[in-house]
């Protein structure tokens, strides 16, 4: 199996991005701005699908087949699954998966979450996920996440910049450029909110409209304010929040768009849907929640919401759970997830022969540990996708010497039995408040999912 050859930028052969990258770039941007927890992530890609004439379900209600037959969506917490099923879909159609995941590492808002210390009004957080702590100071922070009232209706909130980890001056701190900064979680990272006595839930529902009274719980993350940003020399980097994984959910989500916009202005028209190959796939996406925290929720790549999905959507269109297995055998998932760019500073800490950067194409992620899902009949079919999509891609391997991160797409193949294959867009500054890639790689990513949708 061969990649494409990294193409590194030079001054005499700028990486300057397509106007088409451009303006993919910029909605990534705009998707992470209107995504600040994973919850607002959720809802917005079901505005997104519902522009483009995709239906909601109810996961609490009965389906038929006529339900689960063309374009739907489902909405769990701050999961979601989007899928375009043609009319001839039956017992016997497998699925084409591509997965993402909604959330990132955060300070999230604890149960009791006012504090106060030397005239400061401060918010009490923990920590969710593995964030690079120190990337949380000096930061402007927004407080974001779902509000849940007495009455059990569910809001969301997101409030502008209001909170700020104030790291210590170093003329107080003579030794933190010698021998490293050293924080405390429960007592350095506790975001300062303004001065007096400021109750932060009150922000958040003040900004949901709801009486801060009425409030009885919450889920709550800290989020860069920062607005994403195209920068570099010749424009061809990408800054933002949360691109660990929301470049992934984005660039899936563009491409299940894009496939469902390609059916509907095809040669049938309308009903293209309608008309599709009976034997074509179920083209379908997953966005979990709760990744950078094991998935083992109700919401996660660990929990049900998939499995419960695919086995309901089966047995509607009239199967048992002996072809349902034959159907699981005969799909494949591919698992789309950041990885990492060879850094320049730190050149040592990544494999000596594989060196993906930043501009190359998507990552194929491969781990002997089976921490990525991938084996070799999944990467033959990630080089097919790429390879029909006109994408280069690279292979990522991790430093023998570096523990490696997972991702869910083993959880994902240990529960459905699917080939399954990881892949993503490479960054630098992965899990900092603010993170780095290719203006270029999103899309890429997208075009090369598109592909794998359609085998």
């Amino acid at each position: 199996m061969t990649s494409a050859a990294p193409s590194v930028p030079s001054a005499s052969s700028p990486a300057v991005p397509s106007a088409e990258d451009l303006a993919f770039a910029r909605d990534l941007g705009a998707f992470v701005t209107a995504s600040p927890s994973s919850f607002h992530a959720a809802a917005e890609a079901a505005r997104r699908l519902e522009a483009a004439g995709f239906t909601a379900l109810d996961d609490r209600e009965e389906w038929s087949a006529a339900d689960v037959r063309g374009r739907r969506f489902v909405v769990r917490d701050g999961a979601f699954i989007a899928w375009i099923a043609a009319d001839g879909a039956d017992a016997g159609t497998p699925w084409r998966i591509v997965g993402a995941h909604t959330d990132s590492p955060a300070l999230k808002l604890k149960p009791n979450p006012r504090l106060g210390a030397e005239g400061f009004a401060q918010a009490g957080v923990e920590i969710y996920g593995g964030p690079l702590l120190n990337s949380w100071l000096d930061r402007d922070l927004r407080l974001a996440g779902r509000l849940v009232l007495r009455d059990g209706s569910v809001h969301l909130a997101a409030t502008g910049p209001v909170a700020r980890v104030a790291q210590l001056a170093v003329h107080l701190d003579r030794q933190v450029n010698s021998e490293g900064l050293k924080l405390d979680p429960q007592r350095h990272l506790q975001p300062i909110l303004g001065l007096g006595e400021i109750d932060p839930v009150a922000l958040l529902a003040e900004d949901a409209g709801v009486d801060a009274a009425e409030v009885v719980s919450w889920d709550v993350v800290t989020v860069d304010s920062q607005e994403p940003a195209v920068i570099g020399a010749r424009g061809e980097l990408f800054a933002s929040a949360r691109l660990d994984n929301l470049s992934s959910t984005h660039a899936c989500l563009r491409a299940l768009l894009d496939l469902a916009d390609a059916d509907a202005t095809g040669p049938a028209g309308a009903d293209a849907d309608a008309e599709a190959d009976a034997d074509a796939p179920i083209s379908l996406l997953v966005a979990n929640d709760h990744e950078e925290v094991g998935s083992d929720t109700r919401s996660g790549a660990g929990g049900p919401f998939l499995e419960d999905v695919l086995v309901r959507m089966h047995a509607v269109l009239g199967g048992d759970d002996a072809s349902r297995r034959r159907a699981f055998t005969r799909s494949m998932v591919l698992s789309c997830d950041a990885g990492h760019a060879v850094h320049p500073n730190y050149p040592e800490r990544h494999d000596p022969v594989s060196r993906p950067c930043l501009g190359s194409g998507p990552l194929l992620k491969i781990n002997a540990q089976q921490r990525y899902a991938t084996d070799a009949v999944g990467a033959a079919e990630f080089a097919r996708a790429c390879e029909a999509a006109d994408v280069p891609f690279q292979e990522f391997v991790s430093n023998n010497a570096m523990p490696c991160g997972s991702t869910i797409g083993p959880i994902t193949a240990t529960r459905l039995g699917m080939t399954t294959i990881d892949a993503g867009i490479a960054l630098l500054s992965m899990h900092s408040a603010r993170e780095l890639c290719a203006v270029a790689d999103p899309r890429r990513l997208s075009l090369a999912a598109s592909a794998f949708w359609r085998p």
